[in-house]
């Protein structure tokens, strides 16, 4: 799959079915301002999604697999749950999301552009104790309170992936080379290649949840 290659073809079915604000303006999901793109690594794309209450998304279509780290609803905090819809990639859908609520929506978005992994493919990461919370032909993904002073142990993953910070505290993730990322806040993330070794642990006094997630595809 191509996604820019989709956005005419997208862009003009969902105008032509009258959907979207007043402008009537339709966008690809990577295109849409609210949805950030912050991290790219071939066909996978880490998206930033944040809306403020009140403020409504422009009109935009998704095509693609996509993993979902959710920060906040309109409500509050939602600890860094995990879901996926792969549906997209069959059938694309055209929405806008509106916040209604007193709370910014704030959503960590891993977007798989490939056609994934075949059912036989042995792709288990290494070092990881834990059972995937979701698990489908382009994500796996796990998620994992730390206490205070709580290591992962060194783990390696076949496929990229994203270490997203789902609660307030301070993690570290150090690769085996002792170099340290530092993650500070709900939704700060941290990106390593596939077949890069790497441990989290958290360096507060609070628990923090932490969702690590693989975007899966065939070896390139």
């Amino acid at each position: 799959m191509a996604a820019f290659a989709s956005l005419l073809t997208f862009s003009s079915l969902a105008t032509a079915q009258g959907v979207g604000r007043d402008d009537a303006k339709v966008l690809h999901l990577l295109q849409e301002p609210r949805h950030r793109t912050v991290y790219k690594q071939d066909d996978l794309f880490l998206i930033d999604l944040q809306i403020n209450p009140g403020d409504t998304t422009y009109a935009h279509t998704h095509n693609q697999a996509i993993l979902r780290v959710r920060i906040s609803d309109e409500n509050g905090p939602l600890r860094g749950d995990v879901t996926s819809d792969t549906s997209y990639v069959r059938d694309p859908f055209t929405h806008t999301l509106h916040n209604d609520g007193v709370a910014i929506i704030h959503n960590v978005l891993l977007i798989n552009d490939s056609n994934g992994v075949t059912r036989d493919t042995n792709d288990t990461p290494e070092g990881v104790t834990a059972e995937p919370v979701l698990e489908n032909s382009w994500f796996r993904a796990y998620r994992i309170e730390l206490s205070p002073g709580e290591s992962t142990a060194l783990q390696t993953h076949k496929n990229p992936t994203v270490i997203i910070q789902g609660t307030p505290g301070v993690l570290h993730v150090t690769r085996s080379d002792g170099i340290t990322h530092e993650l500070a806040k709900a939704g700060a993330w941290a990106w390593r290649d596939a077949g890069s070794a790497f441990a989290v642990h958290n360096t507060g006094d609070s628990t923090v949840v932490v969702a690590i997630s693989e975007g899966r595809r065939q070896a390139r």
